[in-house]
Order: structure tokens, then sequence, then C-alpha cells
């Protein structure tokens, strides 16, 4: 590893400023300049992974190929590397601590005293070091989660401080921090940044770079403020001001030269930059023109709304990558499902109110009973007015249930999640993980990660991989796919699911699991559901062929 060069990115002030799009931008700009870059990060919460997190706390819960259950921020570093990050990507204290300890305990150490440090910074060091060998990477950049002055990540810090004594002109610390313009002064103030700049220098680390996030671009005079007070030159006070569209960032930083600096830091020779086919996407976002209204029925709403991008990032950037390949700009309208239960006068009053001009509806993945009757009134609502309707994971399972109740007749049909007594299990559990269950191991349980789906021809989804010739169909036939459920539908209903019109179009090669359920375009524009997660796979760069499809469809609604 000599000579291999890192980046670590470090908040300040505050959390959600936009580190984990610094980050990934960062890593776009070195990769058009021909570097090959793993992106990390590190979170300092003691989860040992993050399935067992509730996104209205945490946000989405992002899978990898692998089914490592991750922050959301490696659902960023994907999207815009447009390729899959690794299990060496990707580390929590509690990971960390659950490493040393069990080392320990296996008498790894020789009795020696196991202490924070250096064991604890060691171990981050190796797992920092295991991820750039894993990806045969030139440069590593790594996010640490959390603020400085937070007790949780200083042994990330510490990592970072090591590495750059022992290699001071292979590491470079970029500091993103946000400027507050209070509304009763007009006036951006730097010195939350100064204090934050001080607090990292009190554990032994200077700033090399500053990104100042800000509702503003950053003056002469501010840069002036911070480059004494930070001791950073004002060259490497990168301005970042809001925008509409957080892939308009590379391309501000580009301006700003900022990805020639990083190489001058790290004592690389400057190289030129092709962010042509970058560019050739953000030009679609700008050329998007035609609006289509997509209705998303969730259940992650009682916190208020600033949740919704977090808890459903991934949905939400697969249906803008597929819009903008089309020319489309998606409107997207965030409905409870749980205002679509209760009465039939009271369902049918909100059917008209919020349902009567969407142009396509998606269900989302979720756990639990909070909104499912909600859902499954909105999934018939949509299958009997021929709404272009989209189901991920759990609102493929609810699809399944809506048809065998309302068309299949099977009354009282649900899924063993919610009602374990129902007379029709159509959704049941996987046999091998009831034993997980009832010994009380939820974390990391369920079907988790890529697995191949055998596509059935002559089927809308088998004609939407088709079509787009995708980059992650295996073959003609076949795809490779995301999964993060634990329940499945029943094999005893299939027969009469299938005899009452509804298609199975994609399976488990052994065709005992159901991948994807729909109805042949002859009964419905576009009623599909995914027992994957296929959001987690849609990139800018190469969007996923069933939302582009699901899309197609609603453009065509939208129409009429």
């Amino acid at each position: 590893m000599k000579h291999h060069k890192y980046i670590f990115v470090i908040g300040g002030v505050m959390s959600g400023v936009g580190k984990g799009i610094t980050t990934s931008s960062i890593g776009t700009l070195l990769e058009a300049k021909g570097y090959n870059v793993n992106i990390a990060k590190a979170d300092p919460y003691l989860n040992v992974d993050a399935g067992t997190m509730n996104p209205t706390e945490h946000g989405e819960v992002f899978v990898l190929g692998s089914g490592l259950e991750t922050d959301q921020d490696m659902g960023n570093y994907e999207r815009f590397l447009n390729r899959d990050l690794h299990n060496e990507d990707y580390m929590t204290s509690g990971m960390v601590y659950k490493e040393v300890i069990e080392a320990e305990r296996a008498l790894k150490y020789g009795g020696k005293c196991v202490e924070a440090i250096p064991h604890i910074r060691d171990a981050i060091i190796n797992r920092i070091k295991a991820g750039a060998r894993k990806s045969k990477s030139d440069i590593s950049i790594i996010e640490i989660g959390g603020t400085v002055g937070d007790y949780q990540n200083v042994m990330f810090i510490e990592a970072a401080r090591v590495l750059k004594l022992e290699n001071p002109e292979d590491v470079a610390i970029i500091m993103v921090s946000f400027l507050p313009i209070p509304g009763n002064l007009g006036e951006m103030k730097s010195k939350p940044t100064q204090n934050a700049v001080r607090q990292l220098n009190s554990y032994g680390l200077n700033a090399d770079f500053i990104v100042a996030r800000s509702e503003l671009p950053l003056d002469t005079k501010r840069k002036e403020k911070i480059a004494i007070s930070c001791n950073v030159p004002m060259g490497r006070i990168i301005s970042a001001p809001d925008i509409k569209s957080v892939y308009d960032v590379p391309e501000n930083f580009e301006r700003d030269g900022f990805a020639d600096m990083l190489e001058k830091a790290l004592h690389l020779k400057k190289r030129k930059i092709n962010l042509a086919p970058w560019r050739g996407f953000v030009a679609k976002v700008g050329r998007a023109q035609k609006e289509v209204t997509i209705a998303i029925v969730g259940k992650y709403f009682d916190t208020g709304d600033f949740v919704l991008s977090d808890a459903y990032v991934s949905v939400i950037e697969a249906i803008k990558f597929s819009g903008y390949a089309l020319g489309i700009k998606p409107k997207l309208v965030w409905l409870n499902a749980k205002h679509f239960e209760g009465s039939n006068d009271h369902v049918q009053a909100m059917y008209k109110k919020h349902l009567k001009n969407v142009a396509g509806v998606i269900v989302p993945g979720g756990f639990g009973e909070t909104g499912v009757e909600g859902k499954i009134n909105v999934i018939r609502y949509a299958r009997e007015k021929k709404i272009p309707y989209f189901g991920l994971c759990y609102g493929m399972q609810l699809l399944v249930i809506e048809y065998a109740r309302n068309v299949a007749g099977l009354a009282g049909a649900h899924t063993t999640e919610i009602n374990p007594n129902a007379p029709h299990k159509i959704i049941d559990i996987m046999t091998h993980q009831k034993k997980l269950l009832e010994e009380g191991k939820y974390g990391a349980s369920m079907r988790l990660g890529s697995y191949v789906c055998l596509l059935k021809e002559g089927t809308m989804a088998y004609r939407a991989y088709k079509q787009r010739a995708w980059g992650h169909r295996q073959k003609d036939g076949t795809i490779i796919e995301r999964h993060r459920h634990r329940f499945e539908v029943n094999n005893e209903y299939i027969d009469v699911l299938l005899k009452k019109g509804l298609v199975f179009s994609g399976t488990s090669p052994d065709k005992k699991l159901m991948e994807i359920a729909e109805l042949p375009k002859s009964k419905h524009p576009f009623f599909l559901g995914t027992q994957f997660h296929p959001e987690f796979l849609a990139r800018p760069l190469d969007p996923h062929p069933l939302f582009t499809a699901f899309l197609e469809a609603s453009l065509k609604h939208t129409k009429k």
C-alpha cells in the first residue's frame, strides 16, 4: 500500500449538511481523471450494521450486493460512481468493537491489555486499508459520520491522524462545515466553522480544505476570515451554496478546480478530466420538461415531511433517473397509507381527492401492519382504474394479497407477518427463518443481497430488461437484483392465482421463489411488483429498466 492516497471527509457545526454528496462528488471527479477510487463510510454508532434502525430516525437502509445492511450514504456512493461497493467499504463502531472483542476472547492479542488505543484505532486503520486492497484503488475517500466534537467518532478521527502522521504527503483532510445566515441578522456567520476547525485541531489534525455549505455562495470577506482563523489558504475554501440538484455538485467543484487542488495536496501529477458522461446526464436533468405526477403511498410519515427524502431516498432517485432519460420531470406526491383506511365513504373520498389525477402509483418497501389495509385499498383502485402501479418488495406482496382477495375470491387472504391466523396465508415466512425469529435473532436474518432471477419470456418484465440491454442483466432471461425481506409468496397458492390471471414473470432459478408478479399488458397498462428492491441498482448513468417502463406507462396515462 506504499503511496496509496487517503482523503478523509469530516463534518463541522452540524450533521446533514452534505458530507455524503461532497464525498460522492469528489469520487466522481477523481474517477473522471482516471484514478481508481473507493469510497468508504465510517459510522460512529454501536449497531453492528444499519439493519435494525428505524427509517424515520436514521433514514433508508441501503443493501450492498453482499447483503450487508448499511447507511444510505453507501447508496449515494454507488450512484455517483456507477458501480457496486464492497463490505470493506463500510464500518460502524459496533463492527470494530465486535471484531476486537472477539479477537481478545480468542486470545489473539497474546494476553495483552486490550484498549481503545491502539487496538480499536488500529482495527479501523486495518479496515480502511482492506477496503483499498479489495478495490485495488489508487485513492480511498473515507467519510466519517457525525460531526467533529462528537464523542462517538473520536476513534475514526484518531485513525486519520495516525495515517496522516505516518504519511503526511498521502493524506488530505476535508471539513464540510455549515455557515448559517440568521434571519434577524441577514449576515453569513463564520464563527461556528472557526470553532469546528479548532475542535479538529485539538485532535491533532488540520483541515487541508474547507467545503463551506450555506444557503448562499461564500463571499470574499468570509473566505478571508476563515482562511486567517483556520490556517487554510483561501483557494482551498470551497463555496458550496444550496443548489437545485445534488448532481450539479461535481460540476460546481470542477469550476473551482477542486480535483486539481486535491491532486496537488496529495502530491499527484495533474491529469486531464473527462466529465462528458456526467455532463450528459446533467444536461438531461435540465431538459426534462414533461411533468408526470407519481403518488408514493408509504408509512414513514409520522415525524414530519423532512424525513421523506431520507426514508425513501433510493426510490426517489430511481424515479428521477428514469424520468430524466425519458425527458420526464417527475412530480412526487406523498400519501400516507393510513389515510386510505376506514369506512367505504371515507376511502372513496380519499381516492377522489388524492388519486384521481395521478399518473402512476408506487407502494415502496416497509415492515409491519401500519397502513397495510390502506395500501391494499390503493392497489385495488390502481388495478381497477387502470392506473400504472409499481410495487416494491412489500408493495409486491400486497399486490398479490389484493389480487387473491378481490379477484381469486380468497376472503381473508393476508401475510402471516400481520395475521398469523389468516385463513389464506398468501405471504408466509421462509421456513429456515422461523427458528431465527424464535431465538430473537432479528439482525441480518432476512434474505439479503444479490440473487439471480429467471424472467418469463413475453412478459412486461422480460421486455423491459431486454429492450434496454441493462448493465446488470447477467444474460438473456436472467437478471441479478438485491433483496431485503423475510416473507415470500406461499407456493401453495401459486396455481389458483395463475388460473385467475396473475403472472409470475420472475422467479428464482429453481422456480420456488416468486420474484416478480404482474398482469398482462392486455389487462392493464402496467401492474407489476418486485420482491426485490430495484431502486438499489438504479444509477444516474444507468437507469433501472423497470422504473423506466413504469414511467413510460405513467406518461401515456397522463396523455389520456
